[in-house]
């Protein structure tokens, strides 16, 4: 089953409508046969992510812009797990403390993004406090997603410039 990743920012940012908005998703998913992996909210309540199994990537897609969810606008991407089994992620569901987002050059593909991946990953052990989770990576290579267990946002940047990764946007997350 493909991989997605459903990104939306809520129309209202109260944790009854985040809340809402993430049922919403998680409820499209499964009628559509699919499977949750993970949800992360932002700290603010300012994004909502959603890494999910589903069998009809476009069909997920038109049950998310049903009227009836009364979601904002979402975005669903095919993704790739990077630096963890798919098994490993629903077994553990969490532990992320911090989500960084990496927008890609627009010359960059998936085989010189893995090579880099697997090459720079022994340098985090430069910033030990920091726990590298795993990476959602869109297909598409606009973005990847890179979660991380650290006690703070400048541990997880140390991290960032240990495996000489940039940082578009960091954010902490919380427990959906």
């Amino acid at each position: 089953m493909p991989l997605l990743l459903i990104e939306t920012v809520p129309a209202s940012q109260d944790a009854a409508s985040v809340r809402a908005v993430i049922d919403a998703i998680e409820r499209a998913v499964r009628d559509g046969g699919g499977e949750v992996v993970e949800a992360h909210v932002t700290v603010g309540l300012g994004r909502v992510y959603v890494a999910a199994e589903h069998p009809a990537e476009g069909g997920l897609r038109t049950a998310l812009a049903g009227a009836r969810l009364r979601l904002p606008p979402v975005e669903v991407t095919r993704v790739r797990l990077v630096g963890a089994t798919l098994e490993d992620v629903k077994a553990r569901r969490n532990g992320a403390t911090y989500l960084v987002e990496w927008d890609f050059p627009t010359d960059l593909t998936m085989d010189r993004y893995l090579e880099r991946k697997r090459a720079n990953s022994v340098h985090y052990a430069a910033v030990p406090e920091v726990r590298f989770l795993r990476t959602y990576v869109r297909e598409d290579m606009e973005k990847c997603l890179c979660l991380y267990d650290a006690p703070d946002e400048d541990c997880v940047r140390r991290a960032r410039e240990a495996v000489s990764a940039p940082v578009t946007r960091l954010s902490r997350i919380i427990a959906p």
